[in-house]
Order: structure tokens, then C-alpha cells, then sequence
């Protein structure tokens, strides 16, 4: 019963990230909005898990399989019933576990003195207190990255 319920939830973790190193298939080669801002804190945070009811329907019907095999005719439906609702509650708590994400919420400040926090799932770039950073925002949702390290432009030619 837990295999088929377990295999549908990692299934639906692969679907689900808010890691800032992965960009979701609509949102390339879309113009981004770019803030400067400075850190000011992380602390670690955990994204909670979803329950989309896949978990809890795939729980369900094997639970419900494997319960109406059990004794005769109206042993099994009861027990069938019994299995449908205890498959229906463990395939909801392995899919919200197996979806949950260690995350950071960064708080910076931007330029102009506002301060902003975000939550995005750890990723590859770790941040400290006065780290300058970049806010990309790409169809509402926001990441932080560490700024790119600024090129003076070329001095022009007067000859």
C-alpha cells in the first residue's frame, strides 16, 4: 500500500521546487525585473509540504485494494472501506513529506532603504549579513542571487 502512495508523492516532489537554481520551464527567456539590495539576515525555514490529494487518492484505492481481498464478500468491503480512509490519510502525510523543503528567509534592504524578505528553498549560494545581492523577479515570483561583481566601463578614446 505505502509503495504505490510513496512512488506518487516523489513523483509530485520532482514537480515542486522553489529552489532558487531551478527556473521553471515559462518563465525562460522572459525579461526579469533586476533590484539591488544588500542582506541583512537568513535565518532557516521550512517550506511546508502540499497535499495536492494525489497522495491521499493513490492511499486510497491501494488501501481500498488491499482491504476488500481481506475475508468473504462483506468482510472485505468493510475492511475495504477501513483501507480506503487510513490509505487515503498516509498517502496525504507521505506526499506533504515528501514535498517539504528546507528554505531560507532572506531579508535585505534595498537601495532606496525599503527592506524586503524572501523565502526561496536553500540552494547553491550562501548568504551572510552585508552580502550585496540582486532581486530577480520573473512573473511575480522573486529570488535572490549574490550580485555579479560590476565592470567599470571602458574609458573612451579622445584621439
Amino acid at each position: 500500500m505505502t509503495s504505490l502512495t510513496l512512488a506518487a508523492a516523489v513523483a509530485l516532489s520532482a514537480c515542486s521546487t522553489t529552489s532558487p537554481d531551478v527556473v521553471q520551464r515559462g518563465d525562460a527567456q522572459r525579461l526579469s525585473q533586476i533590484q539591488d539590495a544588500t542582506v541583512l539576515s537568513t535565518r532557516p525555514v521550512t517550506v511546508d509540504g502540499t497535499q495536492s490529494g494525489i497522495g491521499g487518492a493513490a492511499g486510497g484505492v491501494t488501501g481500498a485494494i488491499a482491504g476488500s481481498s481481506v475475508g468473504g464478500r462483506r468482510e472485505g468491503a468493510v475492511v475495504g472501506v477501513i483501507g480506503a480512509v487510513a490509505g487515503a490519510v498516509i498517502g496525504n502525510a507521505i506526499e506533504r513529506s515528501a514535498t517539504k523543503e528546507d528554505a531560507q528567509e532572506i531579508i535585505v534592504q534595498l537601495r532606496n532603504g525599503e527592506r524586503r524578505a524572501i523565502v526561496q528553498a536553500k540552494g547553491a549560494e550562501a548568504f551572510n549579513s552585508g552580502d550585496p545581492v540582486v532581486l530577480v523577479t520573473t512573473g511575480g515570483k522573486t529570488r535572490v542571487q549574490r550580485a555579479p561583481a560590476v565592470q567599470p566601463a571602458p574609458a573612451a578614446s579622445n584621439g
